[in-house]
């Protein structure tokens, strides 16, 4: 049996009173889709920020391909094969789509280049290769701050590709969009994982979106995982569908 991508071990993290994560522990394999559900406040986004250290926990350690991760720096965490999107779009909004992916690019290869497209045919293919992969190679001299919302998730992911992650992290990738560019969306996030052999880590609010795309769904409450198993296992889980589904799912 192959070894788990990613291994979080009792992980803890206390905000002065506040227990926000409660000695959560859970593996996850290679070419996975998992979402991380829970209500408000439950934990979701404290444990990815744990996972990837831009929260440093209280105790407990992370695991990631085989490498003990706890305390490394995010930008060294990014270049051993972690990249995480975030719920609102952490664009260089003044700069053009392709400007965008440039940056992410010169940041992974340490290469100094100029930011004017033109200037760097090299560089301008390999832009181009991740844009094509997301449906934004049209868009790429536009101006970031002028698409529409759903093409900004789409650029925030042509960025996170840009960066060659063996495991991407998306907090909340259909927040905002329409329900129809929603799931647009999300079957590109599947493609993109089966194609790149990528292991998914999302959090989401829309069930839909959860029992359509998800491999294996975990539930958190109040910082605990209360649950974790397949689809069709969490619709029939009577605790969660007393403590999240409020019993039944939409």
């Amino acid at each position: 049996m192959s070894e788990p991508i990613l291994k979080v071990e009792n992980l803890n993290r206390y905000f002065g009173a506040l227990h926000a994560t409660r000695n959560v522990s859970f593996e996850i394999m290679e070419g996975e889709v998992r979402a991380i559900i829970g209500p408000n406040g439950a934990g979701k986004s404290t444990l990815m920020d744990l996972i990837t250290n831009r929260t440093v926990p209280s105790s407990g350690k992370v695991l990631f391909r085989g490498d003990d991760i706890t305390g490394l720096s995010p930008d060294k965490i990014v270049h051993k094969g972690m990249t995480k999107c975030f719920q609102i779009s952490k664009l260089f909004t003044s700069l053009t789509v392709y400007e965008n992916v440039q940056i992410a690019r010169i940041e992974m290869n340490k290469k100094t280049f100029s930011l004017f497209p033109v200037h760097d045919r090299y560089l301008k293919e390999e832009v181009k290769r991740y844009l094509s992969l997301v449906g934004l190679e049209s868009k790429m001299n536009e101006v970031a701050a002028y698409l529409s919302y759903g093409d900004q998730r789409r650029l925030d992911i042509a960025i996170a590709l840009a960066m060659d992650p063996k495991l991407l992290i998306l907090d909340e990738p259909a927040a905002g969009v329409a329900r129809e560019e929603a799931y647009t969306l999300m079957q590109l996030i599947r493609k993109l994982a089966e194609e790149r052999n990528m292991t998914i880590i999302f959090i989401e609010h829309d069930m839909d979106i959860v029992f359509n795309y998800a491999d294996v769904i975990s539930v958190l409450r109040d910082g605990e995982l209360i649950a974790s198993g397949t689809p069709e296992e969490i619709k029939e889980n009577q605790y969660v569908q007393e403590a999240y589904l409020g019993g039944g799912e939409s």
